[in-house]
């Protein structure tokens, strides 16, 4: 198959603007939307990461999703929608919390997990009696629903585990060949998937973690709880039961103090073997307490952002794990980060891109004969 890529720019929009009505805008629009009428899939952007869509109703198209991405068939989908009136044809309830959420954080990085009613398909909602529901902010993820005529079902634009997309380049590089059009909106703004709320309780409950932060939540509802998932149940949301967000490198989890990090750092940089390649994700305030010559043994470097701006460090992590597997490391030295605000989305990823791997011996991984 060959893949289309076509861009719009976005060049002096703000994000909750309507997009310019550009003949070359409204063509790439009514094709992406023909696309989605006819059950095809489509890869466009979000202010969270790259999104691969198709027909939330249609549950041959959302198949297709699962067969191009390799994604397991119990882990469901979030649905998208592009106006507050479109969410009463898809679930049975709107509790008052949620009709909160959506007046204070929608359009915007928030998923709600309410009952879902019958036209919504069972493979969009891994067989479960709830859908995951958000309405985007980005205008190009609004104005596709809308020439699509329906809601879009529509997870990250990536081969299942790997780490999610934030630029149109990732997208290309896992997908081209295997789905019809790409639409290129340049940088993802958020960069982490969207938080998501299950409001089917009493309580509401973070199954996932991201652009709306606890806090934020709290402000509004009350008490809101962390959901405690054992790894073993059917998921009610992506992100919580299978590896995800991985690089091919190994990835070690560096935490403290920073002068505690930068020791750490330092230390596995000097234990480095002749043929393997470290690489290092930090803050700029981490890799400037560094010695040069200590620092300029990790073959790659890439600094996430600085300590007083952990929303655009958070922003930068997906794109940093790729930059790694571009350079083909062996093992990414990452540093972690407060879990506070945005860190707790950032350290959920960064865990789950980590994986069992890192509680291996740095050691044995350096040292381990290289595989083809």
């Amino acid at each position: 198959m060959e893949t289309k890529r076509v861009s719009i720019h976005l060049e002096g929009i703000n994000t909750r603007d309507a997009l310019p009505p550009t003949e070359k805008t409204a063509e790439c629009l009514k094709d992406a939307g023909e696309l989605l009428k006819k059950g095809e899939i489509v890869a466009f952007p979000t202010e969270t990461v790259y999104g691969l869509g198709a027909n939330a109703l249609n549950g041959a198209a959302c198949q297709k999703i699962y067969a191009v991405k390799g994604r397991p068939a119990d882990n469901p989908l979030i649905v998208h929608i592009a106006s507050l009136a479109e969410v009463t044809g898809i679930v049975r309830v709107w509790p008052q919390k949620a009709e909160i959420c959506a007046r204070q954080f929608w359009p915007g990085p928030l998923t709600i997990v309410l009952p879902k009613k019958d036209i919504i398909p069972d493979i969009v909602s891994g067989g479960l009696d709830t859908v995951a529901v958000r309405m985007p902010s980005h205008p190009v993820a609004l104005a596709l629903i809308q020439a699509a005529g329906c809601p879009l079902a529509a997870p990250s634009a990536n081969l299942s585990g790997k780490p999610s997309p934030t630029l149109a380049e990732h997208v290309w590089q896992d997908l081209n060949g295997k789905i019809p059009l790409l639409i290129d909106g340049g940088p993802c703004t958020v960069g982490l998937e969207s938080t998501v709320l299950d409001l089917t309780g009493e309580i509401p409950v973070i199954l996932r973690p991201g652009g709306i932060t606890r806090e934020q939540l709290e402000a509004v509802l009350g008490r809101v709880d962390l959901d405690c998932h054992s790894g073993n149940d059917q998921p009610k949301s992506p992100g919580m039961k299978y590896r995800h967000y991985a690089p091919e490198g190994d990835v070690v989890l560096i935490h403290g103090s920073i002068p505690e990090k930068v020791e750490k750092i330092s230390h596995l940089l000097c234990k480095k073997e002749d043929g393997k390649k470290i690489g290092l994700l930090c803050l700029k305030n981490t890799a400037a307490l560094m010695p040069m010559d200590i620092l300029s043994r990790a073959d790659t470097l890439f600094i996430l952002g600085s300590e007083e701006d952990l929303t655009l460090a958070a922003g930068r992590l997906y794109e940093g794990l790729r930059y790694c597997d571009k350079h083909k490391v062996d093992m990414i030295l990452a540093e972690e980060i407060s879990e506070e605000g945005i860190g707790l989305a950032f350290m959920n990823r960064l865990r789950k891109a980590a994986g069992k791997k890192n509680m291996s011996d740095p050691a044995k991984i350096l040292s381990r004969p290289d595989q083809d």
